[in-house]
């Protein structure tokens, strides 16, 4: 590939060599399950919404906000006043979402609206469901539709139809989680999905994985990476060569999990370590398993554990964990720069 300018006054070619492995590119999705407690105020209108009805909060100036504020909009005070408002409201304006994302509320065409209820001085977020635009309009007087599984979330209300003439909510299925102090708790997915393409180095190393074999790549200075790095961190220089490493190491630092957390696979007590591979110039993070936690110290020399290799995909996921490997401890000196 010839990169150049082709303005008046052009800068010179670079030639930009052609990858000799093959770039790696995949799908990559992130996922967080946020769960959080609403607290006293929002979890009224959550309540509110289980039982099919909406509530808003009145501030000092007596107006009416909803969703409810938690501090009142004018003095600051703590929200103490609540009142309920219609599911039937006004639209102040909108706009058209012609193709639908997934995890939207709709699976067709809709339009996102700012709907003023009656008896509420701000207006709500949400969608009303038209078959075109031209349905749309500001002032368009439109009204709440319940799902029958309700849970305390906004979704409870499936969306909004044009028409004022309210809808009474079904009889509510579902389940809602609520604390001790009567406050609603609530789990978010917030989910992100990106196309991932591999620098060079890092497809060396993801092919390695597939293949059973650890890749790292040395830079200009002479350090091993592994992972390997696109560019050395030290002078920006791109990594010179691919190093194959073996699956045996040290481990030079590590911490003991003791507390249990939401979404982890192995029982506490167990260890994560920092893992030196022999011919390395950088540690890595991995588990250290198959001994008592207690004994696991730095120094240690480990081997990795490999899942059937039929389990075998381009993640780290394939080396199931780090174990002793029976062998006396690495001298001190040996690791002591690698801490």
């Amino acid at each position: 590939m010839v990169v150049s300018n082709s303005a008046t006054h052009p800068t010179p070619e670079v030639q930009v060599p052609a990858p000799e492995s093959r770039i790696l590119s995949a799908k990559l999705t992130n996922t967080f399950a946020y769960t959080r407690s609403l607290g006293p105020v929002l979890s009224q209108f959550a309540l509110a919404l289980r039982d099919g009805r909406i509530v808003g909060s009145r501030g000092s100036d007596g107006r009416v906000t909803v969703p409810p504020a938690e501090f009142d909009p004018t003095s600051g005070e703590p929200t103490t006043s609540l009142v309920e408002v219609a599911p039937v409201g006004t639209v102040e304006s909108w706009s058209w979402q012609p193709e639908p994302l997934d995890g939207q509320i709709l699976d067709r065409p809709f339009a996102f609206a700012l709907i003023r209820l009656d008896g509420a001085d701000t207006a709500l977020l949400h969608v009303v469901d038209a078959d075109e635009p031209s349905q749309m309009s500001v002032g368009a007087r439109v009204h709440a539709v319940w799902h029958a599984a309700r849970s305390g979330a906004i979704t409870d209300i499936a969306h909004f139809s044009l028409g004022e003439t309210p809808e009474t909510a079904p009889e509510a299925t579902g389940e809602m989680i609520v604390d001790d102090a009567g406050d609603v708790i609530i789990t978010t997915p917030i989910t992100t999905d990106i196309m991932h393409s591999a620098a060079e180095s890092e497809s060396w190393y993801l092919e390695g994985l597939k293949a059973g074999r650890l890749i790292g790549g040395r830079v200009r200075t002479g350090e091993v990476y592994f992972p390997p790095r696109y560019v050395s961190p030290a002078d920006g220089s791109p990594t010179v060569e691919r190093v194959e490493l073996p699956d045996t190491g040290t481990v030079t630092t590590f911490c003991i999990v003791n507390v249990p957390f939401l979404g982890q696979q192995i029982k506490p007590p167990y260890v994560a370590a920092y893992v030196l591979l022999d011919g390395a110039d950088i540690p890595f993070l991995h588990l250290i398993l198959d001994c008592p936690a207690e004994e696991v110290r730095m120094g240690m020399r480990v081997k990795a554990v490999w899942r059937p290799e039929a389990e075998w995909d381009y993640t780290m996921r394939n080396i199931s964990h780090f174990a002793p490997s029976g062998e006396p401890d690495a001298d001190f000196d040996a690791y002591r720069n690698h801490l």
